[in-house]
């Protein structure tokens, strides 16, 4: 059976760690094995690097930098973990992937999306997601949900702005990338999964 790979997009608080629970144990009751990753991190060498990039310390940090970091920690996670699983036949399930970078460093960072792509097309091997679940929520109400659980890290805490772009960005993506699915992620638990369970049901 081969491997399926699954990725949660969303701003900040948009609830993907809920929902990757979810979704792990629908196919854990059919009988299928579920590994979870997140993005930056997923590896011990992921895990520093995340560390680095996220650091509130690190206001100083270039833009081109973030977006190199991120691509290298992903890097890292796709090789060291995401293919090995796939060829296992696993299901994998993680919490944001190169969409992530094309929305928060192309867009919100203005490095651009088609440059963004290219550096995580080579960290990546051009490792395509077989899903992409976007998680629709206002930004401004994603991000308060998200501060008030732990105060934030350095990207959490950039200016409302910033955010808006990220979310436009968002939403410009799921106009031209046909394989981002979109759910209204401002409602119930269940409300959000039910519908999250129509779409993967075919898997």
């Amino acid at each position: 059976m081969r491997g399926i790979f699954i990725v949660l997009e969303g701003p900040d608080g948009s609830g993907k760690s809920t929902m990757a629970k979810k979704i792990g144990e629908y196919f854990a009751e059919k009988g299928r094995e579920i590994e979870f990753t997140r993005e930056p991190g997923g590896t011990k060498i992921s895990e520093k690097i995340r560390e680095l990039i996220l650091d509130n310390n690190n206001t100083e940090m270039n833009h081109r930098t973030e977006a190199l970091l991120y691509a290298a920690a992903r890097a890292q996670l796709v090789t060291e973990k995401i293919i090995p699983w796939l060829e296992q036949g696993k299901i994998v399930i993680s919490e944001r992937f190169v969409y992530s970078s094309l929305v928060y460093q192309g867009i919100g960072r203005g490095l651009g999306v088609e440059e963004v792509k290219s550096i995580n097309n080579f960290a990546t091997a051009k490792l395509l997601p077989d899903m992409v679940l976007f998680l629709d929520v206002n930004p401004e109400k994603g991000l308060k949900r998200k501060l008030n659980i732990d105060g934030g890290d350095r990207l959490e805490n950039e200016s409302i702005g910033f955010h808006k772009q990220v979310y436009d960005g968002y939403k410009e993506l799921t106009r031209i990338c046909p394989e981002i699915k979109t759910i209204n992620a401002e409602r119930t638990i269940d409300e959000i999964f039910n519908d999250i369970k129509n779409i993967i049901i075919s898997i």
